[in-house]
């Protein structure tokens, strides 16, 4: 099924008016895509056969999810790991951290390719939030401190870089990674977008996804638009959207060539929802040239 008349260019598809529309998740066994509205403690799965879309209520804030089984995904709310039974919703939480700094909550999240589950935090405070690894055993790992906001992370199809993006700092970093022991090393500046605004205000890089040839899509928060960059960091096309802010990004769909993007209200004046009608609205850019890699469950192989 074709979802966008016009292939290549983005179209509403579900008029959720999320609030925080956030970390997309193409499961290519049910062939849906979950996400989740963070502030409005929902995770939605969207069928793009019959354009129903449904919800379950976590009853705090849901900042990321990843595959976790048949029927389960493993969802991080506020301080704690859940896993969350998509048939009857039901929440069996099995872990609570105690954060270093008040005002924090778990971010954006992805499963690497062992099946751990990488988690970012987001603080009030500069430099507080940290980057965790939780491991198939129950373990918690702090991979990375000095974080603000922890968001877009993902992998090279090699398994030889790990990304991650700081949206406060307008950077995406890369490091090195080995995928046996799970960590990361040399730290450097991949993209810098310190300098980049629209009408004057300040964009910032949110939610990632990665290609089989190892760009990065990334949705450009205030910044209308969903850029791909090489793995040089150079940009190489940008895929305009109705919505000031874009959140994040994956590939789905039969040939996981349809690009879904997430979108936010959250923090918009009426003037700017009027500008941008469809803040919070899932967004699908249909029949992409690119095509992603397979997602990673938590404690799985790739589906």
């Amino acid at each position: 099924m074709q979802i966008s008349e016009n292939p290549g260019q983005p179209s509403p598809v579900v008029a959720a008016r999320a609030r925080l529309g956030e970390c997309p998740v193409w499961d290519t066994e049910r062939r849906v895509l979950f996400w989740v509205d963070a502030y409005n403690h929902r995770v939605h799965q969207f069928d793009p056969a019959t354009r129903r879309n449904r919800y379950l209520e976590t009853g705090d804030i849901v900042s990321a999810i990843v595959l976790a089984g048949q029927d389960r995904l493993l969802i991080a709310l506020r301080d704690r790991l859940a896993f969350l039974d998509v048939n009857t919703g039901a929440i069996e939480v099995v872990y609570q951290i105690k954060f270093p700094c008040p005002n924090t909550r778990f971010n954006d999240g992805k499963c690497d390719s062992q099946g751990r589950f990488w988690i970012g935090a987001v603080s009030d405070a500069p430099e507080q939030a940290e980057l965790y690894r939780y491991d198939p055993d129950g373990s918690m790992h702090v991979m990375e401190t000095g974080l603000t906001i922890s968001n877009g992370l993902g992998w090279s199809p090699d398994d030889a870089t790990f990304y991650l993006t700081d949206s406060a700092k307008h950077l995406i970093y890369a490091y090195d990674f080995d995928a046996k022991s799970g960590a990361i090393a040399n730290r450097r500046v991949l993209i810098d977008l310190s300098k980049e605004s629209v009408d004057g205000v300040v964009v910032e890089p949110d939610g990632m996804t990665i290609d089989q040839a190892g760009n990065l899509w990334i949705a450009l928060w205030n910044g209308w638009r969903v850029a791909c960059f090489n793995p040089n960091g150079e940009e190489i096309h940008s895929i305009q959207l109705p919505v000031q802010r874009p959140t994040s990004v994956t590939f789905g769909g039969a040939e996981l060539r349809d690009l879904y993007i997430t979108s936010a209200s959250v923090g918009l004046s009426q003037k700017e929802i009027q500008k941008g009608f469809n803040a919070g609205d899932l967004f699908c850019a249909a029949g992409q040239t690119a095509i992603a890699k397979p997602n990673f469950r938590f404690g799985h192989d790739p589906l």
